[in-house]
């Protein structure tokens, strides 16, 4: 494919040259060999001394592009091509790296396409789904015009899927972020409760630790029978209606 993308670069360079320069018909084929170089300039030259200068640069344009690709594509690599060119596809978005490789295998295999036509359907047939039914209802009539419509169509796509793209990543961020500070209040609120809790526990009435028995009259640790304590003297034994500091503090 290399080589026919060379051969096919230097034909419509070519053509480029004879347009801009005016050049003759008559003078094609002699401007055209002045270019060769390496094994192909080699090639012309044999070619001129076999058959002379004469009819050698009489020929035609077209008859020397023919015997070029006779000779440096055989017809059977021609077959490979074309069985390229028909199973040619775009690969995902990469619109003109196939159009340039269609275009390029299209000029070596003209016998494919009989009419300007034919080429087109092909080139369209070639394109993904997401472009191809609104190429098809452009009815495009020309390469040219193929060419344009589905260019545009691909790069809208392309720029549908970056913006989606960059809408999705956004939106995952956002979320992340949101859930990230919804743990980190979690946490903070967590903290916050097993603080209060550990205050709440240490400021507490401490835990008896003796081995004396939990009175269930006076709610305290002791030995023997429930015995009344005053609450004048704080004294256990007596109440305070008994309490003779009472009665000290009425005598004086």
């Amino acid at each position: 494919t290399e080589g026919v993308a060379s051969l096919s670069q230097w034909c419509e360079r070519m053509k480029s040259v004879f347009h801009i320069s005016n050049c003759t018909t008559e003078k094609q084929v002699k401007f055209a060999t002045c270019t060769l170089h390496s094994v192909t300039l080699t090639w012309w030259n044999t070619h001129v001394l076999i058959v002379g200068h004469e009819a050698a640069y009489g020929m035609s344009w077209k008859t020397l592009i023919k015997m070029m690709t006779d000779k440096y594509f055989p017809r059977n690599e021609i077959r490979k091509l074309e069985m390229e060119l028909w199973e040619l596809k775009v690969k995902g978005t990469d619109l003109a790296s196939y159009t340039q490789c269609f275009q390029e295998l299209a000029l070596l295999c003209r016998r494919m396409f009989s009419k300007e036509s034919d080429k087109v359907e092909k080139y369209v047939g070639g394109l993904p789904d997401m472009i191809h039914r609104s190429v098809v209802a452009s009815k495009p009539k020309t390469m040219q015009e193929a060419i344009e419509i589905a260019t545009e169509l691909m790069d809208k796509k392309v720029r549908t899927f970056a913006e989606h793209k960059t809408a999705s990543k956004r939106k995952f961020e956002n979320t992340s972020r949101t859930t990230r500070n919804q743990q980190q209040q979690q946490n903070s609120n967590k903290r916050q409760n097993t603080g209060r809790v550990y205050t709440a526990a240490s400021g507490g009435k401490k835990q008896y630790g003796g081995s004396r028995p939990l009175c269930a009259k006076c709610n305290y640790h002791h030995d023997g029978p429930y015995a009344p304590k005053c609450h004048n003297c704080n004294k256990i034994g007596h109440s305070a209606s008994d309490c003779r500091n009472m009665a000290n503090t009425s005598n004086a």
